[in-house]
């Protein structure tokens, strides 16, 4: 589990660093600044309740506790990410495309990260919920496996601004205090 935690703190940092290589231009949307500054306003509540969510999911991994209650919590983290993870997506959206060349797709972009990520956390508390709690070997087994999805799915989901870079957005995300 310190794995989802690492991937999930790891995956953001290197997402906000890809993100200030996009290229900027003018599309008559937010400034680079104000852009920025929305984005890292949404993304940092947003990485807090990851970073505790998954706290809380490796706390209820090596908990004594029965399989039921184990399953009846690890359902709720999850359930708690997928929910952070709209509404960050939300905001990213409500921060409009921003005055770049190719705004739109880089808006886009974080928009559908964000909506991968809800959806991998989504489906791992769904399978959760359907595993049974009769043999806790069985459901731990399960539990690993389903966790083990969702890493590969949060990997999957990472924005590829590789083609893309913008010394302006650069020095927005470094510049605006949302985003330190």
């Amino acid at each position: 589990m310190r794995t989802c935690r690492a991937t999930a703190a790891g995956k953001l940092t290197v997402v906000l660093a890809t993100l200030a290589l996009v290229v900027a231009g003018c599309g008559g949307g937010p400034s680079p600044r104000a852009w920025a500054s929305s984005v890292c306003s949404a993304l940092a509540p947003w990485r807090s309740e990851i970073s505790r969510l998954t706290s809380s999911t490796d706390q209820q991994m090596t908990a004594q506790t029965t399989p039921a209650q184990a399953k009846e919590n690890l359902v709720r983290l999850f359930a708690g990410a997928e929910n952070a993870s709209e509404t960050a997506r939300r905001q990213v959206e409500e921060a409009g495309v921003p005055e770049a060349e190719h705004g739109e797709e880089i808006s886009a972009g974080f928009q559908s990260a964000l909506g991968q990520m809800r959806d991998a956390y989504g489906r791992a508390a769904d399978t959760i919920e359907g595993l049974s709690t009769g043999e806790p070997t069985v459901f731990y087994d399960g539990v690993r496996a389903a966790v083990e999805t969702l890493n590969k799915e949060y990997d999957a989901s990472t924005l590829d601004t590789s083609r893309l870079s913008s010394e302006e957005l650069r020095q927005a995300f470094d510049e605006v205090p949302e985003c330190r």
